[in-house]
């Protein structure tokens, strides 16, 4: 008998577990282990925050995957031992023969001062409910959608974020007395797509009258001035902020030696595997170095793709079979741009020499295409 552990119950998680399930025989055990009792669907945030998903609507208690023959343990993971095979929880010590790490990454707001008293933090569910509720009650004014730093994940989500608002704003009929800015560390929008799809997207905002202001780094923000300050004495002035916290690796990484400083996992681009034989990472915690020297960015399709990839090989090792399969960097995105139409990009980011990614003619078949994505994931994987 084998026993897998797999540490996260968010998108590649839930695909792995779900997937080795299927592969090898009920006398291996699966074990999931996860802090939270629920896993929440990311991609459906910009919904909640515009009022058209209830945050029960876009979650699941991970209990169910009990069904499916997946332990689920609802505990924190504070130490890997990988020299000795095991995990310990703040409750328990959990052996393993296979380690997936699947923890995604640790949001750090209280790494900008002022930061978390004067605006709201998008990739944070209560957060984005709160703002659901104050743009209720937005007479208009400056907002301001401020990317902290580089690395975060789910690149087009900021941008998502001011399309939708702008749809939101001429709905309520004072986008006319709205000022929207995005604030970004980057030279263009989602730069991982490639400069040709950046300027797309900036064109696409100009068109929509919202401001772009590129390659600023945020320092600290005063909640009683509101003002945002950026490296260079450069400030301004804000009515809302919305905003991406930084973004570091787990915590239990950094301590546990598996990952850079930074807590980031570096992997085999191709299998995920770690420098340990019987350890994988997938999805935000790892670190893929492409050729280009970029990093990969930090999205759920990665982990998703990825997590099939592992599933698949370790299957295949365990039931004594031979698999060379391997991920091979094509993925795809969704970007919504309100009004019922999304974009849609899709390529291969392992491409030499640099990503190749071809963005499509938006349309309400992507918006609807991403609506589906969200019924199937809970479908499939619940």
């Amino acid at each position: 008998m084998k026993q897998i552990l797999i540490l996260g119950g968010g998108i590649g998680g839930l695909v792995v577990a779900n997937k080795l399930r299927k592969k090898i025989g009920k006398e291996h055990k699966i074990i999931l282990i996860d802090k939270n009792d629920k896993h929440v669907y990311a991609p459906s945030f910009l919904w909640v925050m515009e009022g058209k998903r209830n945050v029960e609507k876009i979650q699941k208690s991970l209990e169910r995957l009990k069904r499916k023959g997946i332990v689920f343990v609802n505990e924190k993971v504070v130490k890997i031992e990988t020299e000795k095979n095991i995990v310990k929880t703040n409750k328990n010590n959990f052996n393993y023969d296979y380690l997936i790490i699947s923890l995604g990454a640790e949001l750090v707001p209280e790494n900008i001062k002022g930061i978390s008293q004067a605006g709201y933090n998008l990739y944070q569910i209560e957060e984005v409910e709160r703002l659901r509720e104050d743009l209720k009650e937005f007479k208009g004014g400056k907002v301001a959608v401020v990317i902290s730093s580089l690395p975060f994940k789910c690149p087009a989500a900021p941008y998502e974020a001011a399309f939708l608002l702008d749809e939101y704003f001429s709905k309520k009929r004072i986008r006319g007395k709205t000022e929207i800015n995005i604030f970004t560390p980057e030279t263009l929008p989602m730069p991982s797509a490639g400069p040709e799809n950046g300027k797309i997207i900036k064109s696409m905002l100009e068109s929509r009258n919202i401001n772009f202001t590129p390659e600023v780094q945020l320092i600290s923000v005063n909640s009683n001035k509101k003002e945002i300050r950026f490296e260079g004495k450069h400030v301004v002035n804000y009515d809302m902020l919305i905003f991406v916290p930084p973004h570091r690796g787990p915590k239990v990484i950094i301590d546990s030696k598996l990952g850079n400083e930074a807590g980031w996992i570096p992997v085999d681009k191709n299998i995920l595997k770690t420098k340990y034989d019987n350890v994988f990472a997938i999805g935000d915690v790892a670190s893929i170095t492409l050729d280009s020297g970029k990093p990969l960015s930090k999205a759920g399709v990665f982990a998703h793709l990825e997590a099939e990839v592992v599933a698949e090989n370790l299957a295949a090792e365990i039931n004594g079979l031979s698999s060379n399969k391997k991920y091979d960097g094509q993925a795809y995105c969704f970007l919504e741009l309100g009004y019922g139409k999304s974009g849609f990009a899709r390529g291969n980011f392992y491409s030499k020499p640099v990503p190749i990614i071809k963005m499509r003619r938006s349309g309400r078949l992507w918006h609807w295409g991403k609506i589906l994505l969200e019924k199937y994931w809970f479908w499939k994987f619940f």
